[in-house]
C-alpha cells in the first residue's frame, strides 16, 4: 500500500489496541486513522478467527464503502470475509451476507438497525459476540440524529469484558470524551488544542459577496486560469442547492457531478467514482462527502454555504491538503455568515485571508448574465421534473 512509516496516530494507537485497551483516537484528516484501527483488528483476527469479529459503524454510505476497501487491501492475504450494510442496497442480499458470519461488518447505524428490527435472529446472531466495536467519525455518530439507531445497534451486542471499543474522529468533542468514563482501560490520543486538525499546508481564504450572486462568483472562481484545471469539491448545505449548482455548472461546460442524499445509492457511487477517476473535475456535495473520504485528487474546497457547526468546516476542508499535500479552501461569506465565520476562526485558531483573484468587475463582465440565465433554466427544469414525479406518485396512489 506504499506506506513506508506509520503516522503519529498509528504509532500511538496500534500498540495499545493490541494490548487489549479501549481507545479514543483523534487526529487531523488524512492522518491514517482507518489503518490505526483496521491493522490491529486484522492482527487479532489472524490469531483467533471466528464469526463476526469486528463491527465498524460510520455515519455515511460512502465512508462505509471506503473503510471496506481498506480492510480488503490490508486483509488481502488472509481470506478476509466482510459485509457492507448500508442504505440504498437490497435488504435480502445484506441479510444473507450477515447470516454467513463475515469477519468484519461495516455499517451505517440506520440500515443495521433496520436489520435488527426485521431480518430475524439468524441474521443478527453473529453480532452478539463481536470482539471489536468501532465508531468511526464518532463525534457525528454521537449526535442526536443517530441516537436511536445507535442505541439499537449497541443493545444487540452482548455486554462483555473482552470486547474492545474504539472511537476515532478528526474532532474529539465533549460527547466523545464523556464516554471515557464508561471504559475501564481506555487509551486516549488527541490532537493538541493548539494544532486543531487543520494541516499547515492548507491555505484558508474567504470571499465576501452578496447572497444572490454567489453562483456567478463560483463560475468566475472555477474559470480562472489558475483554477481551470484544478479538481474541487463545492460544499453546500442542502441537496436542492447541490442539484441546481450541478446543472448551472454543466450548462457552463464545467465537468461536474453531484453527491447528496436525494439521489440513489448507485448514482452516489457512480458520482464518486467519476470524480475519483477525474472524469469530473468538480464535485458539488452536501456534508455526506465531508467526512473521512480520501480523494487524493482534491486540490480545492469551496464552501458555497457556510456550515453552522465549526467542526463541519474542519471536516470539509480536510478533503484537501491530505497526507502532507498542499491545498486551498475558499469560503463564500455573505452578510448572514459573519457570526459563523468568527466561530470557525476561533475554533481553528487562525484568521482566514481574503481571496483577491476574483473581483466584482470580473464577475459582472464575464459571468453574471450567463449564470443568471443558467440558474433560471435549472430551477425551471427541476420544477418540471418534481411536478412530473408528483403526478406519477398520485397515479400510483390512485391505483
Amino acid at each position: 500500500m506504499a506506506i513506508r512509516r506509520p503516522s503519529q496516530i498509528q504509532i500511538a494507537c496500534i500498540p495499545q489496541i493490541l494490548k487489549g485497551r479501549d481507545c479514543i483516537g483523534g487526529a487531523r484528516t488524512g492522518s491514517g486513522k482507518t489503518i490505526a484501527f483496521a491493522a490491529p483488528i486484522l492482527q487479532k483476527l489472524s490469531e483467533d478467527p471466528f464469526g463476526v469479529f469486528a463491527l465498524v459503524l460510520t455515519p455515511t454510505r460512502e465512508l462505509a464503502l471506503q473503510i471496506s476497501e481498506q480492510f480488503a487491501a490490508l486483509g488481502a492475504s488472509m481470506n478476509l470475509k466482510q459485509a457492507v450494510i448500508v442504505g440504498g442496497m437490497d435488504m435480502i442480499t445484506q441479510a444473507l451476507a450477515l447470516q454467513k458470519r463475515p469477519h468484519v461488518v461495516v455499517a451505517t447505524p440506520g440500515r443495521l438497525a433496520d436489520h435488527i428490527r426485521s431480518s430475524g435472529e439468524e441474521a443478527i446472531a453473529g453480532l452478539r459476540r463481536v470482539k471489536f466495536l468501532v465508531l468511526d467519525e464518532a463525534d457525528r455518530l454521537l449526535t442526536p440524529g443517530f441516537a436511536e439507531e445507535l442505541e439499537e445497534c449497541m443493545n444487540v451486542m452482548t455486554k462483555s469484558k473482552n470486547r474492545q471499543t474504539l472511537l476515532f474522529s478528526a474532532t474529539v468533542t465533549e460527547s466523545v470524551m464523556q464516554l471515557k468514563e464508561s471504559f475501564q482501560h481506555v487509551f486516549v490520543h488527541e490532537v493538541p488544542s493548539n494544532n486543531i486538525s487543520i494541516p499547515d499546508t492548507l491555505d484558508q481564504t474567504y470571499l465576501f459577496i452578496p447572497t444572490h450572486v454567489r453562483e456567478a462568483y463560483l463560475v468566475s472562481l472555477l474559470s480562472l486560469p489558475v483554477n481551470e484545471n484544478k479538481s474541487a469539491i463545492v460544499f453546500v448545505n442542502r441537496a436542492t442547492t447541490a442539484e441546481v449548482l450541478k446543472r448551472i455548472l454543466r450548462s457552463m461546460d464545467v465537468r461536474v457531478t453531484s453527491l447528496h442524499s436525494k439521489i440513489s445509492q448507485r448514482e452516489r457511487t457512480d458520482s464518486l467514482g467519476r470524480f475519483r477517476a477525474e472524469a469530473a473535475r468538480v464535485l458539488v456535495a452536501t456534508d455526506v462527502a465531508s467526512r473521512g473520504l480520501d480523494i487524493p485528487v482534491v486540490q480545492m474546497v469551496v464552501n458555497f454555504d457556510i456550515p453552522a457547526d465549526p467542526d463541519d468546516y474542519i471536516h470539509r476542508v480536510g478533503r484537501t491538503a491530505r497526507a502532507g499535500r498542499s491545498g486551498e479552501s475558499i469560503s463564500f461569506v455573505t452578510e448572514r455568515d459573519i457570526n459563523r465565520i468568527q466561530a470557525i476562526e476561533e475554533r481553528v485558531g487562525k484568521t482566514m485571508s481574503k481571496y483577491d483573484l476574483v473581483t466584482e468587475n470580473m464577475v459582472i463582465r464575464d459571468s453574471l448574465q450567463s449564470t443568471s440565465n443558467a440558474k433560471r433554466e435549472a430551477l425551471m427544469d427541476l420544477e418540471r421534473e418534481n411536478s412530473g414525479l408528483l403526478r406519477k406518485k398520485r397515479k400510483v396512489d390512485a391505483r
